[in-house]
């Protein structure tokens, strides 16, 4: 408490020199700084390894709604089997407003012709199989482990020269949608699995240095 007052009064005295003020208080000043209410707070900035959890579990996600989708598909398929194919069909483009006479419309009714019971059956199962794949890959990424980083990697290539191949028959949203996701989904996969490897070659190192 006198030292407080000794550095006031110095600090107030008219014509006292500068360094003995500076002198007397730097004691104080050092004691504040230390103490805890004015320590320097650290930089709160995300740390990566979340930001990549945040956009596994994201690209997880996205796989778990592609095998709800085909799963769906799926089960229509067996919903059809001993029906009618081309009814539904027909009756499809009317609730559509589609008419019968162009071009699309009967080659969609061609196909929906040419559909077998076998084949409802066999496109269940490829379905239901792509479906579980999706569906296991999700949880895979869900909890970070690396064979589901690999999986998406090597099935979202596979696809991509058959979005190619679709974008080249027609530009359609849905189209550029589905390329532009799975190609970003590819990408993001390379990079973690890169980036993965590259920490664990950093660990090695330190290890074997020790």
């Amino acid at each position: 408490m006198g030292l407080q007052e000794e550095s006031f009064n110095i600090h107030s005295a008219p014509g006292a020199p500068r360094r003995e003020v500076l002198g007397l208080r730097s004691p104080v000043l050092l004691c504040l700084k230390s103490s805890p209410a004015f320590m320097q707070q650290p930089a709160t900035t995300p740390h990566p390894h979340r930001r990549q959890r945040r956009v596994l579990r994201a690209v997880a996600a996205f796989e778990f709604f592609k095998g709800i989708f085909v799963m769906l598909m799926g089960f229509c398929a067996l919903a059809l089997v001993h029906k009618d194919v081309w009814l539904y069909a027909e009756s499809l483009l009317a609730l559509f407003h589609v008419n019968t006479d162009r071009r699309s419309a009967q080659l969609f009714l061609d196909f929906a012709d040419n559909v077998t019971d076998a084949r409802l059956w066999a496109a269940a199962r490829i379905a239901f199989a792509y479906a579980a794949l999706r569906f296991t890959e999700a949880l895979g990424l869900w909890r970070c482990r690396t064979w589901a980083e690999w999986v998406a990697l090597v099935s979202g290539a596979l696809l991509l020269p058959l979005e190619v191949r679709e974008l080249f028959r027609g530009v359609t949203a849905l189209r550029c949608a589905l390329f532009l996701g799975n190609l970003a989904v590819v990408l993001f996969m390379l990079y973690v699995i890169r980036t993965n490897r590259r920490e664990r070659r950093m660990a090695a190192a330190g290890s074997t240095c020790d």
